[in-house]
C-alpha cells in the first residue's frame, strides 16, 4: 500500500500539468512535501504549519508518493516484501499505481505529465520514465509523460563514485594521500572492495571528514543527538556515505509532526496502528535492496533520442552526490551542445551555471547542498519554472 498527498496547484494557468515527486528510501511527505516543494514547511516545535512562498504547486499539480512500500506510512501485507525491495519492483510498483490513480481520477488522463525527484530518485526516475514509455507503446496513453527533471542524482556507480571522492578532494575535505588511496585501491563498480579500500575510506570517514552535514558541507549542524547519529547507506560499490539529513533539524521537526496522532487521522494514515515510532527514512529498505543498477545512462540515451525533456541539476555543496559526479556522468553521454556553458540568475545574483546539449539541459544550483529546494527555495522555484516552460534558464 502507498501513502499519497495530493497538492493541487494555486495558480489559474497551471492546472493541466501533473509532476509525481519520488524521495528515495524516504518519505516524501516528510521530506519532499514538508521540507522543500510542498505548499507549507513545518515550524520547530512539530506543532504547526506555515507558508511556503516558493511552493512548486504554483505552477503544478504535485502527487507526492511514498515509494517503496514500508518508506514513511506506506506499508505492504506481506512483510517479506521489505527484504526483496529493488529498483526493478519499485519501478514497476509505480507504474501500477500511477495507471490506477488516472483510473480513480478519469479527469487527470492525457494531462501533461512529469517525474521530478533527487538522490537515489536518479534510479527511480529514468526507470519509471521507461517503464511509462513501454507503456505507452502497447496501451491508449492515459499517462501523457513529456520528461523529467531530477537533482544530484545517483546515475553511474563508477563516475559517481570517481566524483564523489574528487569532491572531496577538490574542497579540501581529504588530503593528497587519501584521495590517491581510495583512486588506487577501490573499484567503484564491483560488488566486493578490497581491504585496502575499506581501510582507505575508513580513514577518511574517521579522521579526515569531521563532524560535518555532508549533505551541504558549509552549513551548521544540528545539534540534537538524532542529527549527530553516523547513520551510513552503501552503494553497489560498497563506499560508504553519510547521511544525517538538512541541518538544522528539519528532519526532527517533520518526525515530531507526523507522529502526532491528530496528523496521522487527519491524513487517514497509519490505520494499522504502527507499534513503533514513525520515522522519515527506512534503514531496513536500504540494507535489503537488492538490484541496483551499475548505470541508467543507457535509459538516459534511449529517452533523450525519444524526445523527452529531461533536466539534470546539481546543488553544489552536496557532498554525497556532488555536482563532479553528475558531471562526470552526463559527460560520457556524448550528447551534442546547444548553449555553451553560462551563468544563470535569480535576483539579480548568480544562481548558477547550465549547459544545454541536445536532449538533455543540466544546471548548477549555487550554495544549495543535497536539497535543493530546501536551501535555495528561490533558484530552485526559477528552475521549476523554467523546465515546465521548455526555456532556458534566464541571463539576467
Amino acid at each position: 500500500m502507498v501513502v499519497v498527498w495530493w497538492s493541487c496547484c494555486i495558480m489559474t494557468h497551471c492546472g493541466a500539468t501533473q509532476i509525481l515527486w519520488l524521495w528515495p528510501g524516504c518519505s516524501s511527505v516528510a521530506y519532499g512535501a514538508s521540507e522543500e516543494i510542498g505548499p507549507f514547511r513545518i515550524n520547530k516545535t512539530g506543532s504547526s504549519l506555515y507558508l511556503n512562498k516558493y511552493a512548486w504547486n504554483r505552477e503544478a499539480n504535485i502527487l507526492f508518493l511514498e515509494s517503496p512500500a514500508g518508506v514513511g506510512f506506506s506499508y505492504t501485507n506481506t512483510s517479506s516484501d521489505l527484504k526483496t525491495s529493488g529498483d526493478k519492483r519499485t519501478a514497476q510498483d509505480a507504474l501500477i499505481f500511477l495507471i490506477r490513480w488516472m483510473s480513480r481520477f478519469p479527469q487527470y488522463k492525457y494531462r501533461e505529465f512529469y517525474i521530478a525527484g533527487e538522490s537515489y530518485a536518479g534510479h527511480y526516475i529514468p526507470q519509471l520514465a521507461k517503464k511509462i514509455y513501454d507503456y505507452n507503446k502497447a496501451n491508449p496513453h492515459i499517462i501523457n509523460l513529456k520528461g523529467f527533471i531530477v537533482g544530484n542524482a545517483l546515475t553511474d556507480d563508477y563516475y559517481d563514485g570517481v566524483g564523489t571522492v574528487t569532491y572531496w578532494w577538490s574542497h579540501s575535505m581529504i588530503s593528497d594521500l587519501s584521495y590517491k588511496s581510495i583512486l588506487k585501491y577501490c573499484n567503484f563498480t564491483s560488488e566486493k572492495t578490497s581491504e585496502k579500500c575499506d581501510d582507505a575510506v575508513s580513514y577518511v570517514f574517521n579522521h579526515e571528514l569531521g563532524k560535518i552535514d555532508q549533505y551541504s558541507i558549509y552549513t551548521p549542524s544540528c545539534p540534537t543527538l538524532h542529527n549527530n547519529t553516523i547513520r551510513y547507506i552503501r552503494f553497489k560499490s560498497k563506499i560508504l556515505h553519510r547521511i544525517s539529513g538538512y541541518d538544522p533539524c528539519t528532519e526532527d521537526y517533520a518526525e515530531k509532526y507526523y507522529n502526532r496522532p491528530d496528523v496521522q487521522k487527519a491524513m487517514h494514515a497509519n490505520v494499522t496502528n504502527i507499534p513503533y515510532k514513525w520515522t522519515a527514512c527506512s534503514n531496513l529498505l536500504l540494507k535489503n535492496w537488492k538490484d541496483s543498477a551499475v548505470s541508467v545512462l543507457p535509459i538516459y540515451k534511449e529517452l533523450t533520442a525519444a524526445g523527452f525533456r529531461i533536466w539534470v541539476f546539481s546543488g553544489d555543496t552536496d557532498a554525497v552526490v556532488p555536482v563532479t559526479a553528475t558531471r562526470f556522468a552526463l559527460n560520457h553521454l556524448n550528447l551534442t551542445i546547444k548553449t555553451r556553458w553560462y551563468p544563470w540568475y535569480s535576483g539579480g545574483q548568480v544562481g548558477g551555471w547550465t549547459e544545454v546539449y541536445d536532449g538533455l539541459t543540466f544546471a548548477t544550483v549555487r550554495g544549495a547542498g543535497h536539497e535543493v529546494p530546501l536551501l535555495q527555495p528561490k533558484r530552485a522555484f526559477i528552475l521549476f519554472k523554467s523546465f515546465l516552460a521548455g526555456e532556458e534558464l534566464p541571463r539576467s
